[in-house]
């Protein structure tokens, strides 16, 4: 696992707060809610795939099928 994958979430994290933000200025909310979403669905799937590829690991170690 790197570091990197820490700042992408932060990144994410960022852009989508920023987006939000200036959506909600423009009285924009329904959209605001959707880049919001989508930015949790993101990062989401990035975790799922970390949590498959831990998974892998610990059979490859363990020996398991």
């Amino acid at each position: 696992m790197d570091v990197s994958i820490i700042f992408k979430i932060a990144a994410i994290g960022l852009i989508t707060a920023i987006i939000n933000q200036v959506l909600k200025k423009t009285d924009k909310d329904e959209i605001a809610t959707l880049v919001t979403l989508a930015g949790l669905v993101i990062v989401l799937i990035m975790i799922i795939n970390m949590v498959g590829q831990l998974f892998d690991t610990l059979k490859a170690v363990f020996g398991m099928y």
